[in-house]
């Protein structure tokens, strides 16, 4: 949806992705808002895939210049958004250069701050999934499908806990089908100093994925981060995939065809797996931001969290 953009006449929220209006926060967000006590809209403004930077600047220009747009969320175009409009943005986040992507966009008085939220929202969204002491207790390894942004997010999460000596897992693979995102990847680590094993391994068809599980030890978790099943249709496994037993299978995706989660769940009850959608990923991504673009607390667990789950699984399920 390339502008001109209308100004916005009350407080407004974007989320800027490929197919907003399909998504939950549309009915979320108002039932939130109320909750919150917040006066304000959310709008969904809806780019293609690898949008050009001209449209992604018109974007983050609408936004900055315009009195009432407080913010945005920002999901499939995180690192495209950024690189194109980066010099618009008054101020960015610690983990924003690291990244080198933005998935909230808020004001500050009259600065545009931009912000890489995914460690946390993904960390938060993986603490509520993995018990502390499970990698340890289990000897588990974790695979990414996908090097993109929220699977780089993640890394970076895991990098902190292992630099604070907590629990992390014991060796961490990651597959992409571009051999550039791997290199981008393993360029962001060797800044950080990342000391986790970390295998890159490039993955151009889903049967070289389906070979990645094979390595993996009992319990391991299998994320997918590609997209696949949301942004585009289709799975980065084959259907013929094994996956390791008692282990996780991980979408960070909870709403499209979701193709990924039924080849888990066809082999569930066989490989003694868990199978979880992206709904708690969903959650706190959502409520981070909204905290950040109105400048309210919102707990991250706790009964106040509980309560806003529930009011929005309550919302998509009357809508459903």
């Amino acid at each position: 949806m390339p502008g001109p953009y209308t100004p916005a006449t009350r407080p407004t929220m974007y989320f800027i992705g490929v197919t907003t209006t399909k998504s939950s926060i549309m009915k979320v967000f108002p039932a939130w808002a109320r909750e919150l006590n917040l006066n304000a809209v959310i709008q969904g403004i809806d780019l293609p895939l690898d949008d050009t930077p001209d449209h992604y600047r018109e974007v983050v220009g609408f936004i900055k210049n315009d009195p009432h747009s407080l913010g945005a969320l920002v999901t499939t175009h995180k690192l495209n958004l950024y690189k194109a409009a980066h010099d618009l943005f008054d101020g960015v986040g610690r983990d924003t250069e690291l990244l080198d992507e933005v998935s909230s966009l808020s004001k500050r008085g009259d600065q545009l701050w931009g912000h890489a939220m995914d460690p946390v929202t993904s960390g938060l969204a993986l603490e509520d999934i993995v018990p502390d002491g499970y990698w340890a207790r289990t000897g588990a390894e974790l695979l990414l499908l996908g090097a993109g942004g929220s699977a780089l997010a993640l890394t970076l999460y895991l990098h902190n806990r292992a630099k604070a000596g907590r629990d992390v897992p014991s060796r961490i693979v990651v597959t992409n089908r571009r051999e550039a995102r791997l290199r981008e990847m393993r360029a962001v680590h060797e800044r950080l100093g990342l000391t986790l094993p970390v295998e890159y391994h490039l993955a151009p068809e889903p049967a070289a994925n389906d070979a990645q599980l094979h390595t993996l030890a009992p319990g391991s978790v299998v994320v997918n981060a590609t997209g696949l099943g949301k942004d585009r249709p289709g799975s980065p496994l084959t259907d013929a995939a094994v996956f390791p037993r008692r282990g996780i299978a991980w979408d960070f995706n909870y709403r499209g065809d979701l193709v990924f989660l039924d080849q888990a769940r066809a082999r569930q009850e066989a490989r003694e797996l868990r199978v979880v959608d992206g709904w708690l990923y969903f959650i706190h991504g959502w409520t981070r931001v909204i905290a950040e673009v109105f400048h309210i607390d919102i707990p991250t667990q706790g009964p106040a969290f509980e309560r806003l789950s529930r009011i929005a699984r309550d919302v998509t399920q009357e809508n459903a």
